[in-house]
């Protein structure tokens, strides 16, 4: 079964691992700039597309990521009725 905390650490690790492949995938960009074959340009092309693509994702998978952050955040400040940021700042040191 899986629990809420190994289902947000699967993500965070999705997340790290879908950043190295676009950082991968841009120097791969980037080194293989000079050539200049049809069969160079068209792979470069095609992969500049999925690369757009997957910045696009990426975006979408950090932005749920901090929705969730901030519902849980919410959460527990109902939860403790925690009425000031001192607080909540208080009760995340204990």
């Amino acid at each position: 079964m899986e629990t809420p905390e190994h289902h947000a650490q699967t993500q965070e690790q999705l997340i790290g691992d879908l950043r190295l492949v676009i950082e991968n995938a841009e120097e791969l960009l980037k080194n293989t700039d000079h050539y200049s074959s049809a069969l160079y340009q068209n792979a470069r092309a095609k992969l500049s597309l999925a690369l757009e693509a997957a910045n696009e994702e990426l975006s979408r998978f950090e932005d749920a990521q901090l929705e969730r952050m901030m519902a849980a955040t919410r959460a527990a400040n109902d939860r403790y009725r925690d009425m000031s940021g001192e607080a909540r700042v208080l009760r995340a040191f204990h």
